[in-house]
């Protein structure tokens, strides 16, 4: 059996111990810097306080708080990166020169980096570029919740990275009957996919708003729905641009569809949709980690700096860009529905 460290406790990284102890395998949870009070509840009870679920009462689980990091390396197999899309920098300068080059690292962080020149890099490019040009970082995406998979449904999700049979030695720790794998080299592919979905799941989540706003009794599935295939369209477009297999794209609207369920991104979108402004929105999600607003103001800076070189055209995603000016321009909620439509002579191209 092996030894993983998981640096992050958080829901997804934490989630992430139930599969890895249902193989037999012994769990190192150690919190990041924010994550003293979740370590201080798992150590007194194995309640998570967010999570909202037990962790299981068993010797193979240990919890460590980020000071007590030098204690939890020592022997580890695998380390699982689970801190959320504002720890990317901390991870990079703090956590990457103390992992051992041997010991391969798991990310389940999402999200991407807007460069100047328009370009979207994803985070095991951006880690390897900027703080371990000798490291090779693997990634998990897909549609997962954090809480379904601690209650062991059914979850279908894909490992990407460089080298496949590292990657089968990852999935072999991981797998069980309820943690399906699939596996791909298409680094950019299924983490651009699985960035993108947070937020595509706010501008849909925006229709779900809309719908609890209206007194009518109606419930908006034709206007919550046409969002989420436009969704769909411009997120394509996008794994399009980035040269991606675009098979990558059925991770993006599985993701897509869980996230729309719940959390955080879709409670941003819902706001959105019932009128408040977005400054309204982060006072009343005030100490939320709101990586949606991140993403969708990243990706639409990027449109918009690959628009005015005539690389991509803007008008192509006016759903992304209606979610910046709600995020970023204080503008006032007014679906742009008319500009979804498109002529598509596929018979003459």
């Amino acid at each position: 059996m092996s030894v993983i460290t998981v640096i992050g406790s958080g829901q997804m990284g934490s989630s992430l111990s139930i599969p890895l102890l249902d193989n037999g395998h012994e769990v190192r949870l150690v919190g990041s810097p924010l994550d003293g009070e979740i370590i201080d509840g798992l150590r007194e009870n194995n309640h998570h306080k967010t999570l909202m679920r037990d962790l299981p009462k068993t010797d193979k689980l240990k919890f460590y708080k980020i000071e007590e990091l030098d204690h939890a390396l020592p022997g580890t197999d695998l380390v699982v990166c689970g801190v959320s899309s504002f720890g990317v920098d901390w991870f990079g300068k703090e956590i990457l020169p103390k992992i051992p080059k041997d010991i391969e690292i798991l990310s389940v962080t999402k999200g991407m980096i807007n460069e100047d020149d328009g370009n979207l890099t994803v985070y095991p490019d951006y880690w390897k570029r900027e703080y371990d040009n000798d490291r090779d970082i693997y990634a998990i995406g897909g549609p997962c919740t954090a809480r379904g998979l601690t209650d062991k449904e059914e979850t279908f999700v894909a490992f990407c990275g460089v080298d496949v049979e590292k990657l089968k030695w990852i999935k072999s720790i991981f797998e069980t009957p309820y943690y399906i794998i699939n596996l791909t080299t298409d680094v950019v592919g299924l983490e651009a996919a699985v960035a993108l979905k947070n937020g595509y799941a706010l501008a849909t989540a925006i229709g779900m708003g809309m719908a609890e706003k209206r007194d009518d009794g109606i419930k908006f599935i034709n206007g919550i729905s046409t969002l989420f295939q436009q969704s769909t369209k411009e997120m394509f477009e996008l794994l399009e641009f980035m040269n991606c297999d675009l098979k990558n794209i059925m991770y993006a609207v599985g993701d897509l569809y869980v996230t729309v369920q719940a959390g955080r991104s879709r409670t941003v979108g819902l706001l959105l949709g019932k009128g408040l402004s977005i400054e309204e929105v982060k006072k009343e999600l005030k100490g939320e980690t709101l990586e949606a607003i991140v993403i969708a103001t990243r990706t639409a800076d990027a449109v918009r700096k690959l628009s005015k070189k005539n690389i991509l055209d803007q008008k192509d995603f006016p759903l992304l860009m209606h979610v910046d000016e709600l995020l970023n321009k204080d503008a006032k909620l007014n679906v742009p529905w008319k500009d979804f439509e498109i002529i598509d002579d596929y018979k003459n191209k």
